[in-house]
């Protein structure tokens, strides 16, 4: 397989075969590179991880999944620097192409799962999703993606950062296939269930920049009209930058304690972006938790409390268009911060998440998501196919 993309980690050429017969015979996937492969280092996007890491002895529980039922894996793909990273770059093996906005980045960190989908290399590929990963590419490919409720889906055998957030997701360029690669890995059928109510999240379409408020303006009308009662919420209350300021503390919080005992043992390279980000992680303190632990449980409760068991909520995935490949380092740090206003709301209340890829502006991918209540993955699989008729 030629890969013009960039979107396969270039040094490892892995194939294995998956079962003769199944629900996915036939089809091919890709694995993001922090999924183990048997007889394989998992890379992590990093050269020093994968030197200091011995060969995986078995698949991860996702991998062996889709294998089981028949997919065949084709490869490994590129993530940003140890999962850290919600754009796509990565400085040691490159940028994948978005090939739905060849200029612009894919975003991360499941950039090469994102960019192979998108162009068409393999049928569907395995993402990880803590702060973003599988949402924000998905969005800016203009595929379908779901971060799962979060332990809904087993990561055995994936390399994680942050406990607490840290979700298996997966990609695909149309809604069956989507719809049938995640009937295996929910291990239950697409649900016909249709939630009553739709709940418009005014504050997070407010701080969408106008190109995306525009491109979704048509998109909601055809959403809603799937949904017998649509209503209006201000998800924040007036300070819904304490979600994503809570959240990404307490993700550092966690991704610090995870990748310090390594760090110091290992001495590796990071890009400067990585490495300032594990340095400041390094130095929060458990006391410093306790605030975004209670505020997190406040969020669960004022979600939770709106949704019920019989409503979803809308919102644009990211308020921005996917940046220019050549931004500088300024604009793409302001970029992240922007990102995360959005994709902190499903990871701070760990429910699922799905974006759906169904507008664009000038030919650019803008998507929209829905998010379900705890363990309505389903649900949210048989919207994504009865909103693609």
């Amino acid at each position: 397989m030629k890969d013009e993309l960039g979107a396969f980690v270039p040094h490892v050429d892995c194939v294995v075969q998956g079962a003769r017969t199944g629900p996915l015979a036939g089809l091919s996937f890709a694995a993001k590179d922090l999924f183990a492969v048997a007889g394989y280092r998992t890379g992590g996007g990093n050269p020093d991880w994968e030197r200091t890491h011995p060969p995986a002895r078995r698949h991860a529980w996702a991998v062996q999944a889709l294998l089981d039922a028949g997919a065949t894996l084709v490869g490994k793909t590129i993530t940003d620097e140890i999962s850290l990273g919600l754009l796509g770059r990565n400085q040691f093996y490159g940028t994948p192409v978005n090939p739905s906005a060849p200029g612009r980045v894919p975003g991360g960190s499941s950039s090469g799962s994102a960019s192979a989908v998108a162009g068409g290399l393999v049928d569907t590929a395995l993402g990880t999703d803590s702060g973003g990963s599988v949402r924000t590419p998905a969005s800016f490919c203009g595929l379908y993606g779901l971060r799962p409720t979060h332990g809904r889906i087993s990561v055995e055998g994936m390399d994680t950062q942050s406990p607490s957030f840290d979700t298996c997701g997966w990609f695909a360029r149309d809604a069956e296939t989507f719809v049938k690669v995640g009937e295996v890995l929910l291990q239950a059928p697409a649900s016909e269930i249709r939630p009553a109510k739709l709940l418009l999240a005014t504050d997070c379409f407010d701080i969408a920049v106008p190109q995306v408020r525009s491109a979704l303006a048509p998109v909601l009308e055809k959403v809603s009209g799937s949904f017998v009662q649509t209503g209006e919420v201000e998800l924040g209350e007036g300070d819904l930058p304490a979600w994503w300021e809570n959240q990404r503390k307490l993700q550092a919080g966690e991704f610090g304690r995870t990748f310090r005992p390594w760090v110091e043992r290992c001495v590796p390279r990071f890009s400067i972006e990585v490495g300032r980000s594990i340095t400041m992680a390094s130095l929060i303190s458990d006391e410093e938790l306790v605030g975004p632990k209670a505020f997190r449980e406040k969020a669960r409760a004022r979600l939770e409390g709106l949704l019920g068991q019989d409503a979803v909520l809308c919102l644009p995935t990211t308020p921005i268009l996917p940046p220019g490949r050549e931004e500088s380092f300024t604009q793409m740090t302001t970029a992240v911060g922007r990102i995360i206003e959005l994709t902190c709301i499903a990871g701070l209340t760990g429910l699922p998440q799905i974006n759906l890829p169904l507008a664009s502006h000038d030919g650019i991918p803008v998507g929209v998501s829905l998010i379900g209540w705890r363990g309505s993955d389903e649900v949210l699989l048989g919207l994504a196919r009865a909103l693609a008729e």
